[in-house]
């Protein structure tokens, strides 16, 4: 990730992590989903892991959780939440996709990271070589070319102008359901399970088993 995009994530940390969910319900049962997934034996890494509240949310549901962020100031203020729990399961670091943990791993997640991703081909590829066979890759993207239309509209003409300013991300992808859900196959992957939460935006929960 460009060294734009890491300033952007750490100068924005603070206000991130004082932010409240979007969604709570949707954010609920994308817990319930993913849980239902993982079990107590499994080493899980999750991408893009922000401030750590998902991997402090599902840490207990594993044996071994690593959460990487490119961002030092995300990582930080996840390093501190984590001594506060006292979560001695986890783990976090400061990495991009390429540079995660050269370890194998019974699920890989990825959430709300992926439509911030150059290039996602590679991507895939680097998280495919960090499931065991028969693993799990787990992902929740937004799908934004599939919004309706005039939201479409209205995030294409302003977002332009924030990235400009420094307000949004240098990499904002416009992907579709069903090309992201392509990608995914064409790297390997057999998806199992699938649903938008929220629904609109749609915000695409995959789950796939890597062949």
């Amino acid at each position: 990730m460009s060294s734009s995009s890491v300033q952007f994530w750490d100068r924005i940390a603070e206000k991130y992590a004082r932010s409240p969910v979007g969604d709570p319900a949707a954010y609920e049962y994308t817990l319930e989903r993913v849980r239902s997934y993982l079990g107590p034996k499994d080493r899980v890494l999750e991408l893009g892991c922000g401030t750590g509240t998902t991997a402090l949310h599902l840490r207990d549901a594993v044996a071994c959780y690593t959460a990487s962020d490119v961002a030092p100031a995300m990582i930080a203020i996840a390093q501190r939440k984590k001594e506060e729990a006292s979560a001695a399961n986890l783990r976090f670091v400061v990495s991009d996709v390429a540079g995660a943990p050269e370890e194998i791993f019974d699920a890989v997640m990825g959430f709300n990271l992926f439509h911030l991703v150059g290039d996602l081909d590679a991507a895939l590829a680097q998280v495919h070589r960090r499931i065991r066979p028969g693993g799990l890759f787990i992902s929740k993207t937004p799908c934004l070319r599939d919004s309706k239309g005039a939201f479409r509209l209205l995030m294409r003409m302003i977002l332009p102008a924030m990235q400009l300013v420094g307000k949004a991300p240098s990499v904002v992808r416009f992907l579709s359901i069903n090309d992201w859900q392509a990608r995914i196959e064409a790297a390997g992957f057999e998806i199992i399970e699938t649903g938008n939460y929220p629904v609109s935006p749609p915000s695409r929960l995959i789950v796939a088993r890597r062949r």
